[in-house]
């Protein structure tokens, strides 16, 4: 072993893992939309999420890529968990297509002949393509004659190393021996961080003769597990919702793993029936590609069906408070098919909405600007009773209640959704008072301090209109008036270029947000007291 062969072996690697890099990004930019449109689809059943996971990864060449856009459509509401963890799994089934892209193209021809023609084609297309669509199609083969080039390395590497390896590498005799080369396949793709290069590494080291087919195959399936620290490590301090998800993709690979190495035996079996089948028989790399996606096929078919329950256990984990404001208190499906009762939930809870909202404004208010990123939490949560208030408000039988107080249900149904919107607009409070705490805004400070003052004297008032309901109104015209004061006095002071255009921009969509989150807050008000009283409130 010199250092030489050492060097080619790494750099084959590093080449490898920038050519999935470039790949991926190209791909993804080539086909982002249709492919967001895709997956945003996968909610019709768990078993469509599945083949829909798998497709995505296939082409875009990155379970990650797939795990991160599924963890940003969960958090936006767009899929349940019990779906997410259909497209999660998936994704497991589809990243089986690197080792497919190795064992049929990176043998048996001239690599160098296909991969420099592609790669000179994908430049042209990245550089010079009108297109941001072309110019990702051009970084994608870029990525893929990148691929070629690499697989070429490593291919030369493993054939100088193939006896070295073959006389020190123990066989894959026994459980130790089986353990041994399950942590070899695992280390692997924890240092590289791709699961993906482990399988070409493997696959390429038994293309080689370096390995056999048992002790890769044991490999295999640990590089398939080692693929969860990829995923612990992106969610350390991500949303609950993100390690849900992460949760369920390490518990699948956990499982597909023991179940693989306790039939190791059977799954080989089934391997090499299946590889004459399909005509590979004899051929090492292809029928351990087959062995890949068989087991991550069987690993699926045994968790499919447990979705449902695994879902429900992962949502007891990871609560945060802010996630506890954000469920519903009062909504509840035996108290949907009454009438009487569903109305009485859905106003008792609007009225929880609209104190948890109070509540938040009064914390932006009073916040210690490293505490901010908890407003934002905390506003994010109580937007998301809206969606729910307004599914039970929709579904719940209404038929039996009496004709004006069935009137009002539209009434609570506009109530959540000027609430949620005065709830997402509460940090600009906050971000409003950071930008005159800064040195270069003094000038403004005073103008600004000024609409505050009066804009928590408005809150003031609209937290009692229960009380007095005129109150809500004098304060709203009277805070129109210093809006418009602070507004001119901010525009002054960027026309006597005492303010910088990016400040002046930023305070007066602060000025304008508060003042739409003190309107929502307001009609929400007033309609919430209109329907508690069974009247009806015009549009304004």
């Amino acid at each position: 072993m010199t250092a030489a062969t050492v060097f080619e072996a790494a750099g084959g690697l590093a080449l490898f893992l920038l050519a999935m890099a470039t790949m991926t990004d190209g791909l993804r930019l080539f086909g982002g939309r249709n492919l967001k449109a895709l997956l945003e689809r996968s909610t019709a059943t768990r078993l469509r999420g599945v083949a829909v996971g798998a497709l995505v990864t296939a082409i875009v060449q990155s379970s990650s890529a797939v795990t991160v856009a599924t963890i940003g459509f969960v958090n936006a509401g767009v899929l349940g968990l019990p779906h997410a963890l259909g497209v999660v799994f998936g994704a497991n089934l589809g990243t089986t297509m690197t080792g497919w892209l190795v064992s049929l193209v990176g043998f048996g021809f001239k690599i160098d002949a296909y991969a420099l023609p592609i790669l000179a084609v994908g430049v042209a297309l990245k550089l010079a393509a009108p297109g941001r669509r072309i110019q990702g199609l051009g970084g994608a083969l870029a990525g893929f004659g990148l691929f070629f080039l690499g697989l070429a390395l490593l291919q030369g590497a493993f054939g100088a190393l193939s006896d070295t390896l073959a006389a020190h590498l123990p066989p894959a005799d026994g459980v130790l021996g089986v353990v041994l080369f399950v942590a070899v396949g695992f280390a692997a793709t924890v240092l590289t961080q791709s699961s993906s290069a482990a399988v070409a590494l493997i696959l390429t080291a038994a293309g080689q003769q370096a390995v056999g087919l048992d002790a890769a195959a044991a490999a295999i399936i640990g590089a398939n597990v080692g693929t969860t620290s990829t995923a612990a490590l992106a969610v350390l301090n991500a949303t609950p919702n993100a390690r849900r998800v992460a949760a369920g993709h390490i518990i699948f690979n956990l499982v597909t793993g023991v179940v693989a190495l306790a039939l190791l035996p059977g799954v080989l079996w089934l391997t090499g029936a299946a590889s004459e089948w399909l005509g590979v028989a004899g051929r090492t790399a292809p029928t351990l590609a087959l062995f890949h996606t068989l087991f991550n096929l069987l690993g699926v078919m045994l968790m499919l069906p447990m979705i449902g329950w695994l879902a429900r256990r992962l949502e007891r984990l990871f609560r945060t408070q802010e996630e506890d404001l954000g469920r519903p208190r009062h909504l509840d499906a035996t108290v949907a098919n009454t009438p009487a009762l569903a109305m009485a939930a859905l106003q008792q809870e609007l009225r929880r909405m609209r104190r948890l909202v109070l509540a938040n404004v009064a914390a932006a208010f009073a916040v210690a600007p490293s505490r901010a990123a908890q407003v934002e939490r905390r506003a994010e949560a109580v937007a998301g009773l809206a969606p729910a208030i307004t599914e039970f408000a929709t579904t719940a039988r209404m038929g039996e209640l009496p004709r004006d107080v069935a009137e009002a249900m539209p009434e609570l149904i506009r109530v959540a959704r000027y609430l949620q919107q005065a709830s997402l607009l509460t940090p600009s409070l906050e971000a409003l008072q950071e930008a005159i705490r800064q040195p270069q805004s003094a000038a403004a400070r005073p103008i600004v301090e000024t609409f505050l003052a009066r804009l928590r004297e408005a809150f003031s008032a609209l937290s009692e209109t229960e009380a007095d309901p005129d109150a809500g109104g004098a304060a709203l015209a009277a805070l129109e008036a210093d809006y418009q004061a602070a507004k001119a006095g901010l525009l002054r002071l960027g026309a006597d270029r005492r303010l910088s255009v990016d400040r002046l921009d930023g305070m007066l969509d602060g000025l304008s947000h508060s003042r739409r989150l003190v309107d929502q807050f307001a009609k929400a008000d007033r309609r919430l007291r209109s329907a508690r009283l069974g009247t009806a409130v015009r549009p304004h």
